[in-house]
């Protein structure tokens, strides 16, 4: 499910002549606002809920270059929810669909009021249980990965 497309800004490109790894993270950041807005709480949403989402932990992973003016698709899968955490997938890529990076991220959904997990509201959860989900034994490759120096 490609949940956002954009594509790289001028200001965004470094002095190697390509993507920033921090604009990395701005466009998936912003695929995670698409995400949030498309399960019933954009601005609308939080206001009427109370609620929001925070985002708990971040792995990016870098696989290819972006360039100026390049476009770039995200694409969402959802590896695994409970009733106040999404644990998501999202793919960057181009428009000949080669992977350019991406990002699992575990998210938690909070009550505005008092800023501690709570259960998303009804029609969230509805929304969520909607997603493309991956099945626990076809995770994408590069999900779960951990970092370190292998010896």
């Amino acid at each position: 499910m490609i949940i956002h497309e954009t594509q790289v800004a001028p200001e965004w490109v470094d002095y190697n002549g390509h993507m920033n790894d921090a604009e990395y993270a701005r466009v998936f950041s912003h695929a995670c606002e698409a995400l949030i807005d498309n399960i019933g709480l954009d601005e609308a949403g939080r206001a009427h809920y109370g609620y929001t989402i925070y985002t708990l932990e971040t792995h990016l992973c870098y696989r290819r270059e972006a360039h100026q003016g390049q476009a770039l698709n995200v694409d969402l899968t959802l590896l695994d929810s409970d009733t106040k955490r999404l644990h998501v997938f999202l793919s960057m890529l181009d428009d000949e669909g080669n992977l350019l990076a991406t990002s699992e991220q575990m998210l938690m959904g909070m009550k505005q009021a008092s800023r501690r997990p709570s259960p998303f509201p009804e029609a969230v959860a509805n929304r969520i249980a909607a997603l493309p989900k991956a099945d626990s034994g076809a995770w994408p490759e590069l999900a779960g990965r951990t970092i370190g120096i292998r010896r």
